[in-house]
């Protein structure tokens, strides 16, 4: 099976990643930066503020946009500010929000096996992109950081799109966006219920990779809508390879 597009999911796929947004120390630290520029919080209400914040965001747009509607954080982040009093620029609230992933972050590396596949699918003459349920502002330095931004032919993210997986508008957005061929792509992540239920929307071929992080409980599918083309259980990258580009 070869295709000319391939379409990755990142988090669990690409990459291993793992954060955590409710330790105490990670919400002190953001108090301390938030206080520098003038705008004061206890840690215990800024925290309470940015989860009120999101769900405000989130009910809004989920009006507009259904119930895979995906919010903009820079959002939540310039408004922590202005609930303040405070005026600030989007390089300022950039900063916050990177810092943010960053105190959150504890793991962050590419897994295994993934240079040689993107590499031999572009010595192939094929084509990789990205459609990720992520945050711009965090996800296009983590992939600066990893080397993985200059082998991506085109990059698709939900918060840009106001929507996320599985809803097939994101997934068709993308295909009319770059000009692709379903018959001709394929869709690759670790996630049953967004990953291969979007491609199965929207009728494209899908390949099922069960990572380290992928939910234990749908290494097998719980219904039709879930099964891939392809799978790979054991998250092997070189069986991968030997699928797609055989």
């Amino acid at each position: 099976m070869k295709k000319q597009n391939y379409i990755f999911d990142l988090y669990g796929t690409l990459c291993d990643i793992h954060t955590n947004e409710s330790k105490a120390n990670l919400w002190k630290k953001m108090a301390e930066i938030y206080g520098s520029y003038g705008a004061c919080y206890d840690w215990r209400d800024l925290k309470k503020s940015y989860g009120k914040l999101c769900s405000e965001e989130s009910a809004l747009l989920e009006k507009k946009m259904g119930k895979f509607a995906e919010i903009e954080l820079r959002t939540v982040f310039q408004r922590l500010f202005e609930n303040k009093g405070i005026v600030v620029d989007e390089s300022l609230v950039d900063y916050v929000a990177v810092t943010f992933r960053v105190l959150s972050r504890s793991v962050l590396y590419v897994y295994m096996g993934i240079w040689d596949l993107l590499d031999e699918i572009h010595d192939k003459g094929g084509k990789n992109y990205l459609l990720s349920n992520a945050q711009n502002v965090f996800t296009i330095p983590e992939l600066k950081m990893l080397g993985l931004y200059d082998k991506l032919d085109g990059i698709y993210i939900s918060s840009d799109k106001r929507m996320k997986k599985p809803d097939p508008r994101f997934l068709e957005g993308l295909l009319e966006e770059y000009g692709l061929k379903k018959e001709e792509s394929i869709m690759i992540g670790n996630d049953r219920t967004t990953d291969i239920v979007i491609a199965n929307s929207c009728g494209i071929d899908s390949l099922y990779i069960h990572s380290n992080n992928s939910y234990t409980n749908l290494k097998k599918a719980a219904s039709k809508n879930q099964e891939a083309t392809y799978e790979v259980l054991d998250g092997n990258i070189y069986r991968v390879k030997d699928i797609l580009l055989k």
